[in-house]
C-alpha cells in the first residue's frame, strides 16, 4: 500500500497550490479520502474529505470556501486544490485512506507521508 503526495512547495500570501495524492496497492474507489495538515507545534486537523460512492465533500471552516478536494478513481488520485493561502496554511500535508467497515467490524487506514506547504512573502 502507497500514498504518495506531491505539489506542495513555497507560495506567496494569496497564492495557489494543487496537492496530488496517488493510491496504490488498495481498492482505492471504495476508500473515503482525506487531507490532514499538520504544522510545526499543533496537533494534526482534518482539512476536507471525499467520501466513496457520491464522492460527498465536507471542509473544515478555516479552509471553506478556499479549498477544494477532488479525486480521480481512474487514476487513483485525490487533489486538494488550494486557494487564497495564508501564512496560517502553512503546515505539512498528508493524505489519508480510511476503509469501509470490514467484516471484523473494524476499518483499514492508511498514510501517506506528506508534503510540506509554506505560505510567506
Amino acid at each position: 500500500v502507497q500514498l504518495v503526495e506531491s505539489g506542495g512547495g513555497l507560495v506567496q500570501p494569496g497564492g495557489s497550490l494543487r496537492l496530488s495524492c496517488a493510491a496504490s496497492g488498495f481498492t482505492f474507489t471504495v476508500y473515503h479520502m482525506s487531507w490532514y495538515r499538520q504544522a510545526p507545534g499543533k496537533e494534526r486537523e482534518l482539512v476536507a474529505v471525499i467520501t466513496s460512492g457520491l464522492g460527498g465533500t465536507r471542509y473544515a471552516d478555516f479552509v471553506k470556501g478556499r479549498f477544494t478536494i477532488s479525486r480521480n478513481n481512474a487514476k487513483n488520485t485525490v487533489y486538494l486544490q488550494m486557494n487564497s493561502l495564508k501564512p496560517e496554511d502553512t503546515a505539512v500535508y498528508s493524505c489519508n485512506a480510511l476503509s469501509p467497515v470490514l467484516g471484523s467490524g473494524q476499518r483499514n487506514t492508511y498514510w501517506g507521508q506528506g508534503t510540506q506547504v509554506t505560505v510567506s512573502s
